[in-house]
Order: C-alpha cells, then structure tokens, then sequence
C-alpha cells in the first residue's frame, strides 16, 4: 500500500500548482480575486463608490441560468454564473462585469443563457496596457 502525504505536503504541492490560464491569485481587503486585473477592478469599483459615482457593487454575484431537475432516474445539477462583480449605477440600472483574459466556449455559453434571462447590461473587460478595456 501507498504512502499517505502529510498535509504540510499537499500543501506544498498544491500551493505549487499552476492557474489553467496564467493568473495569479490575489489577497486584497480580505478578498481573495483570481487575477491582479480583477483586483485592480475591484480598487476601481471601491474609488467609484467612495466617490459617489455608482452607487455600490457586489463581488461575486450568482446568476441561475438553469435550475437542476431530473430525468429517467438521473440528477442534474443547476446551471448557475458567477460573475466577477455586479454594479449599480447612480440611475438605477445593473452592469454586471467579467475580467476576462480568455474568452472559453463555456463562458460563451454561460453568456448567451445569461443574455436570455437577465435584463442587466454584461459587460466585459480586460486589462491590457495599464488600463481597463472593453472586449
């Protein structure tokens, strides 16, 4: 039988692991963001705020695009979306943003099934040279 790691040791080996797309986790506020682009958006969002520009934001908003059912027998669990964050503007509307660096075929589809359902504007951003633009 074989050897059982300590968990120092899965620590270690986990901590070492590469993000999918090159993004480097991110510590800010008590906040743990997945890329330095979306922490340097969440900095944004709080200037804003703090300067009465919008009125406030959320991290991490969830969207359910599908509920869970069953069929012949078999569970299928919901279909929800996370977006990075989710802002509301001094005139009332909802701007729902994603920090992108890649554009994958299952955020595609998450955003079709979240155009379809939500009213609220989806915007996405990438950072690129120094500053925030719009894909």
């Amino acid at each position: 039988m074989g050897q059982r790691m300590t968990i120092e040791q899965y620590r270690k080996v986990s901590r070492s692991r590469k993000s999918k797309y090159g993004n480097r986790k991110v510590e800010l506020d008590g906040i743990v963001f997945d890329s330095i682009a979306e922490s340097k958006y969440y900095q944004q969002l709080k200037w804003l705020e703090a300067n009465k520009q919008i009125l406030f934001f959320r991290n991490q908003p969830r969207y359910r695009l599908q509920d869970g059912f069953e069929k012949n027998g078999k569970s299928h669990r919901a279909i929800d979306y996370i977006a990075d964050f989710e802002i509301h503007h001094l005139d009332g509307s909802i701007e729902v943003i994603d920090v992108k660096g890649a554009l994958t075929d299952v955020f595609r589809l998450k955003q079709k099934l979240f155009e379809k359902k939500y009213p609220h504007k989806l915007t996405l951003v990438k950072y690129e040279n120094g500053r925030f633009e719009e894909l």
